[in-house]
């Protein structure tokens, strides 16, 4: 197969799928992984795609749910900076939900040595914190789905119901002003709409990648939440729209970005 036409195939794909690991398609063209490196790298000096850590996305389309293998290790810096600015908005004694979105895992490993209760549905915030003898942990159970590591459905809803919380931190998959917070899953967005009614306080975790763009299923308008905290450069147009929802604004500038 000609190099020209593995590409458009792999465009094909990754617009169907949003996310690509360079194994599957190594296996799929009968090609070395170095090669879908070579040809990923060339759709990315292009404009198509990112490129991460074993694979690639996009961040458009309204059903746009990317492997959390490939989330993991995009935008690290952003997520860490993220993370940073967070941990400073917790106090010692909050009672604190963390979602099963990777920026909240980088936030789980800030807060271990805090004395906190945490409430999470996520197993990789449970990883990062179930070794801390100063945090009071409580995983919210219902039905594991191994592509996010998290638990959802109707059980972990339920379970949600039971607690209320200082502070929350969500992410979402996109977000617009056109059309308000948004994401790609409807269970985790159901979840994220049970904590806005047993919050103090939410905040909403984005990088500067889910902006200005719209996903599958609304899950609240800015009226709801308290606070973005991001590495994006907010424009004029942001800060008025934000500051007239009585939405706070808190940056996290990247160093050299």
């Amino acid at each position: 197969m000609l190099a020209v036409t593995r590409k458009a195939q792999i465009k094909d794909i990754i617009l169907e799928k949003k996310s690509v690991t360079v194994v599957e398609l190594s296996r799929k063209f009968s090609v070395t992984e170095e090669t879908i490196r070579k040809d990923l790298q060339q759709l990315e000096n292009e404009g198509f795609l990112s490129r991460t850590y074993g694979g690639a996305f996009i961040q458009d389309g309204a059903l746009n749910d990317i492997d959390l293998t490939l989330r993991e290790t995009a935008y690290v810096e952003s997520k860490e900076a993220i993370a940073d600015k967070c941990a400073k908005l917790i106090r010692h004694g909050d009672s604190v939900f963390l979602d099963a979105s990777t920026t909240a895992t980088f936030l789980a490993k800030r807060i271990k040595n805090m004395r906190l209760t945490v409430v999470t549905n996520s197993l990789m915030a449970v990883d990062q914190l179930k070794d801390s003898e100063s945090i009071h942990l409580i995983c919210i159970g219902g039905i594991y789905t191994a592509k996010t590591r998290a638990f959802n459905g109707r059980a972990t809803v339920q379970g949600l119901k039971e607690y209320f919380l200082d502070k929350t931190f969500m992410s979402c998959r996109s977000l617009s002003m056109a059309h308000g917070i948004t994401d790609s899953n409807e269970d985790i967005a159901l979840i994220r709409q049970t904590l806005l009614k047993n919050s103090g306080c939410v905040y909403l975790i984005a990088d500067k990648s889910k902006f200005d763009k719209t996903s599958f299923v609304h899950i609240c308008d800015y009226e709801n939440i308290h606070g973005i905290i991001s590495d994006y450069q907010f424009t004029a147009e942001w800060r008025t729209f934000l500051e007239q929802k009585h939405v706070d604004i808190h940056e996290c500038g990247i160093t050299g970005a």
